[in-house]
């Protein structure tokens, strides 16, 4: 008998799940997760499985651990400060693909050199000039991020680099030829710098993860879920923690179609901070061939083809004072629930609460906390962001105290985005606690804060809502409302036909929105969505009924929905991939772009077979090292051909290895 625990650690929830030989599900849990220390919310989870079932810790095979941080990080703009050095790139190129909005400010040095389509070089490398840079901008950097032009196809440059960085820093390096076989360099360069502004979190939460299950006596090797739901071992994450994002989301689909068997869904999976829509194809989660995309940027990573929005239970909502109506919107950026914060400081919460509901007005910040996050890395700070944040500290404060200019907006913003500083609101999960269908935090809090932000004026003077009750129902509905429009997005996204627009237009058409209503009059409009949806999330049950009924849809809601994502996580497969390219420089000269340097042969079979070889032995290495067994090995070759003089001629080939296999795990 196997026994295999999955952990998943989320923007809110730490969830474990405990499973015998890959078939039965034989306890859960779930914990808050604490991103001042995440070893805390881990250790609760896995602690009460453990206590549930009676299992003695030394009696687990195999743990996997999937997590959303990497992709909450992208949404929420948050991560650590990097550096881009970017080799034989003219300046125009850092405006390509969103490179300058991912940098954020931080240092970028264009570097001169970088090599040619064919992998010779196009210039020497200016190794004086980055010593410089490295001199002066090196200080509060927690990763670099080397990118040089055609590095696919040469990736000297970017390993000299890498060399020099390592030798006089000790900041982790990610070069961009080692995440991606692929050409584009600019979206290379945009895939490095996430990666380096993800290794410090990544890194914290895999070294904890680890550091507490060896605590609770748990010795057994661990994995970590990639994007396209197949697991890695731990170290191959902390390299190339990038490949994480949409971890959570990946692990929750192979969770999905463990648990319902279904061929054919889509899966919606609601969490704290995102939710995430999915389709399983043929049993299959679909993959996205152009790499995913989240937080508004495009990368060259592998994964589930996702629409990952920032709607989830804790999502801030918004007063939408426009028009005469008001209303009001919810997210992208999640914040602490009132409700939440309140079991922590009990006391100030209700005390700042009870003197803002007897105030003859509503203050600006009113309803909403603030507090430092413990044993975070301050550095890189401006003076106004350091005088801030020392005057925030550790403990909960009302905002209204702490901010005392509207420069110090701008201020609090980059503090939230470095993941120092959390601010807490009103959100569904309060709306929920206030409807009496959540009873997990302080209700009353709830309460409080609904009551005060119901006083805030919409543009026809009236109060938002006339109680607590009133706003709490419209901040479900407009939950169950964006969702329904994500989930229709999704829909236009994977149809097969065109229908003339972008899928955020079609999803909010006129017709499309009476044809869900059934309209029937001189014409008849009738609209469903025609594929099964999984819901999944431990706020499900809540709020997803009601999106099915708004969809027309069949809406399944799994037994274990919301324990998804751990599920997924021992279940699903260690897959590594590799790939290269054989080129045709000139006649008769075929090259192999080999990771130490391009190789040439003057027979085309000869250098596919040894492309094939060397791509081979790469993978089944790195598929061994993860802990795989029992190991297959499926290889594809894509030819380009032309024809010139009614002959066909050789232009270019790329191979993709991919060796599979399930952890190998001992058998009690």
């Amino acid at each position: 008998m196997a026994l295999l625990l999955g952990v998943d650690t989320g923007g809110t929830y730490t969830d474990a799940v405990l499973i015998r030989d890959e078939s039965e599900v034989i306890a859960s849990a779930k914990s808050l997760t604490t991103r001042q220390d995440l070893a805390i919310g881990v250790g609760g989870a896995v602690r009460a499985v453990l206590e549930h079932t009676g299992v003695e810790p030394a009696e687990i095979s195999m743990a996997a651990l999937s997590t959303t941080l990497a992709t909450n990080a992208l949404v929420e703009g948050q991560g650590g400060r990097v550096a881009l050095i970017y080799i034989g790139f003219s300046a125009q190129d850092l405006e390509r693909h969103g490179l300058r909005d991912a940098l954020k400010g931080d240092p970028a040095l264009i570097l001169v050199g970088g090599h040619t389509h064919a992998g010779s070089e196009a210039a020497p490398l200016d190794k004086e000039a980055l010593i410089a840079f490295l001199e002066t901008e090196s200080a509060g950097v927690s990763g670099f991020a080397v990118a040089g032009v055609f590095a696919t196809r040469n990736p000297a440059h970017e390993l000299e680099v890498a060399r020099i960085i390592q030798e006089r820093t000790d900041v982790p390096v990610t070069c961009s030829h080692q995440l991606s076989a692929k050409l584009n360099g600019p979206k290379r360069a945009l895939t490095a710098v996430l990666n380096a502004r993800l290794i410090g979190m990544i890194d914290r939460l895999i070294n904890r993860a680890a550091e507490t299950l060896v605590t609770l006596g748990i010795e057994a090797p661990m994995m970590v879920v990639r994007g396209d739901g197949a697991l890695m071992s731990a170290e191959q994450a902390r390299a190339r923690p990038i490949e994480t994002i949409l971890s959570g989301p990946a692990a929750s689909i192979v969770g999905a179609r463990w648990m319902t068997g279904a061929e054919n869904a889509l899966v919606s999976d609601i969490g704290g901070t995102t939710t995430d829509v999915a389709l399983i194809e043929r049993g299959l989660p679909k993959i996205d061939p152009d790499g995913a995309q989240v937080g508004g940027f495009r990368t060259m990573v592998e994964a589930v083809a996702m629409r990952t929005t920032g709607l989830g239970g804790d999502s801030q909502v918004h007063l939408n004072g426009d028009g005469l109506r008001g209303g009001v919107t919810l997210g992208p950026r999640r914040v602490l629930p009132v409700s939440l914060i309140a079991t922590e400081a009990p006391e100030l919460v209700h005390a700042a609460l009870d003197a803002q509901l007897n105030a003859p007005v509503v203050g600006e910040y009113d309803g909403r906390f603030v507090r430092g996050v413990i044993g975070q890395a301050a550095v890189g700070l401006s003076e106004r962001e350091a005088a801030l944040l020392a005057r925030i500290g550790t403990a909960v404060l009302p905002l209204g105290d702490v901010l005392r200019t509207r420069m110090e907006q701008g201020a609090l913003s980059r503090l939230v985005d470095r993941g120092l500083v959390q601010v807490a609101g009103i959100t569904p999960s309060d709306a929920s606690h206030v409807l009496g269908r959540v009873a997990a935090w302080d209700r009353d809090a709830a309460d409080k804060a609904l009551t005060v932000f119901a006083r805030r004026r919409v543009g026809s003077g009236d109060a938002v809502a006339k109680n607590a009750e009133a706003l709490a129902q419209m901040i479900v509905d407009q939950l169950t409302e964006q969702t329904a429009l994500t989930l229709l997005e999704s829909v236009f996204s994977e149809e097969q036909a065109t229908f003339g627009g972008p899928a955020e237009d079609l999803a909010r058409h006129v017709l499309l929105q009476r044809g869900l209503t059934a309209h029937s009059s001189l014409l008849v409009i009738d609209a469903r969505v025609n594929v099964d949806v999984i819901g999944l999330g431990a706020s499900a049950p809540s709020y997803y009924p009601a999106v099915g009924k708004r969809l027309r849809c069949n809406m399944i809601l799994p037994e274990h929905a919301g324990v998804a994502n751990a599920i997924g996580a021992v279940v699903g497969r260690i897959i590594q991939r590799r790939s290269g390219t054989v080129t045709a420089p000139s006649e008769g000269r075929f090259r192999v772009h080999l990771s130490d340097g391009p190789k040439d042969f003057t027979a085309r079979a000869e250098a596919l077979d040894m492309l094939e070889s060397v791509l081979r032995a790469e993978a089944v290495a790195a598929a061994e090292d993860a802990g795989a067994g029992d190991i297959h090995v499926h290889v594809t070759r894509d030819l380009r051909m032309a024809e010139v003089e009614a002959q066909q001629v050789f232009v270019e080939a790329t191979l993709t290895v991919e060796a599979s296999g399930r952890p190998r795990v001992a058998h009690g």
